[in-house]
């Protein structure tokens, strides 16, 4: 599986103040059943974006303006629940690329990683400048490992292990990394 490589990312932020986002209420288990990513986004935390008769909220990720963010910043604990790919799908469908919070739930950082959405943990006087500062321009360098705070808020790095940081560069996932090792593989097998 490929998605567009992630090198630096600069954009407004759309924060979600919550702690405990669950995996449920980021992609409620009703849309489990659809096995593609696409329109996933259309879902992606349905039960803030839609009322109970189906029609848009006013809520910020129903605008033009939310809906051009590619950073979401999240309350503490994000991700936390189940493990459901879906999530991070519909994430990335939705057009985020990067979540930054103080804390990611384990399971839901890795599916993120597979799938082309950086999950970063940043230290909590950041992470509370962020929640603090919605709509500002951030600027995650994954390269660096750095996300840049404007008007003087800092430089903070953050970690994320080597070869999930190659598969995000370079657009590919695990799979997608060793298909395109076929060469050195077959080259390999030859010598021996």
């Amino acid at each position: 599986m490929s998605f567009e490589p992630l090198n630096t990312v600069t954009s407004r932020t759309l924060v979600l103040t919550p702690s405990n986002i669950d995996t449920d209420q980021i992609m409620p288990a009703k849309f489990l059943s659809m096995t593609t990513k696409a329109g996933l986004g259309e879902h992606v935390f349905a039960n803030l974006r839609y009322d109970a008769q189906g029609n848009l909220t006013d809520h910020e990720l129903n605008t033009d303006a939310g809906k051009a963010c590619e950073i979401l910043v999240a309350g503490h604990n994000f991700g936390c629940g189940s493990s459901r790919e879906h999530a991070p799908w519909g994430l990335t469908d939705y057009g985020f690329r990067v979540v930054i919070s103080s804390e990611i739930a384990d399971i839901f950082r890795t599916n993120s990683l597979k799938n082309g959405l950086l999950p970063i943990v940043i230290e909590k006087g950041a992470h509370q400048w962020l929640l603090d500062h919605p709509g500002e321009d951030v600027t995650v360098d994954l390269n660096k490992c750095e996300v840049r705070l404007p008007k003087n808020g800092g430089t903070y790095s953050f970690d994320v292990d080597a070869f999930s940081r190659l598969c995000l560069m370079n657009g590919t996932d695990e799979m997608g990394y060793l298909a395109a090792q076929d060469d050195a593989i077959a080259e390999f097998e030859a010598a021996r």
